[in-house]
Order: structure tokens, then sequence, then C-alpha cells
């Protein structure tokens, strides 16, 4: 009678770590296919896209770059601004995107955009796409790093010396602002 007792014991004991176990592998997954895949509704500029996120329109502002601002009240539109929200427009438009958040960053900005890189397909990172091919600046926000940064800054130093986009003498040699 003891031995049962024990036998039900110890699976009691199994069972319930393999609950835990399986609740902390449910939770992880579910964070990170926060992320995941969605489609894009609408570019609202070089940076900044919307989508459609567990049924709800969500913006997200893409990390690491700065486009020229074209839709911000307070400024007057930036040089090379039509031809980076241009651009987005094109690449973006009603295409399926991978959402990857940066922990260092976290999910959300002080507007309560969602804060991501925007993956078009498996080798496509958006953002690094913008900055390699001079419609956008590296952007780093109050010195705090990010995944992808030095990669962003190599391809803007790449962007500069190729005289791509916005860093053409013919465009705005590098001044957006």
């Amino acid at each position: 009678m003891r031995f049962l007792k024990l036998i039900s014991l110890g699976l009691i004991i199994a069972t319930a770590g393999l609950v835990l176990a399986y609740n902390h592998s449910t939770a992880s997954n579910q964070s990170q296919n926060a992320a995941g895949e969605f489609r894009v509704s609408k570019v609202l500029d070089g940076d900044t896209i919307e989508i459609i996120r567990f049924g709800k329109t969500e913006k997200v502002r893409l990390i690491g770059v700065d486009t020229p601002e074209t839709v911000d009240p307070r400024k007057t539109v930036q040089c090379f601004g039509h031809e980076a929200s241009d651009y987005t427009k094109r690449t973006l438009s009603d295409k399926t995107i991978k959402l990857e958040f940066d922990p260092i960053v976290g999910e959300r900005d002080k507007y309560g955009r969602l804060l991501g890189y925007v993956w078009l397909n498996s080798d496509t990172l958006i953002n690094n796409e913008l900055v390699k091919q001079g419609y956008a600046h590296e952007y780093t926000y109050r010195s705090q790093a990010y995944k992808y940064q030095s990669l962003f800054r190599a391809s803007e130093q790449e962007a500069k010396q190729a005289a791509a986009g916005f860093w053409s003498p013919q465009t705005c040699n590098g001044k957006t602002k």
C-alpha cells in the first residue's frame, strides 16, 4: 500500500512538472509569436507602417532608421522624403511581412506604436534596405543600442560612399533636414 502511495505521489509530481514546463514553453512561444507574420494595411511614410495584428490596426515604427519626414504637421517635407515614402509603399503595400521585436528596445514607443524590424522575406530586412539604399539614416534613439545597430551603421557608410539615394550630390548630399 505504501509503495502505491509513493508511485501515485511520484506521478503527481511528474505530471505537475510537465504542466509547468508546458505552460512555460507556451508562454515563451506566445511571446515570440506576438511578433509573427502580418499583412501591411497602409504605409504612412518611409519608416512607419500599419499592420493588422490580432484583428486590430497597429502602427509600426521601424527600429534603427529615420527617413526624411513627409507627414509630420510640425515640419516641412524634407529632402528625399517623398522618395523614401514611395520606396516603402512600393516595397510593402499589401504585403505580408514578418515583424521582429527587439528585447533591448521594447515592444512599444512612447506614442504606443509597435517598434520592430520588418522582414519582407527570410533575407530582406526592410529597415536595413532603407539605410543601404540611401532612403534612411541609421537612427539610435537616446544612445540605446539595438540588435542590428552595427549592420545599419555599416550600411549607412556604404550608402554614403556609393552616394546612394539622398547621399548623392544630385539629391540632398546627405542633408535631409
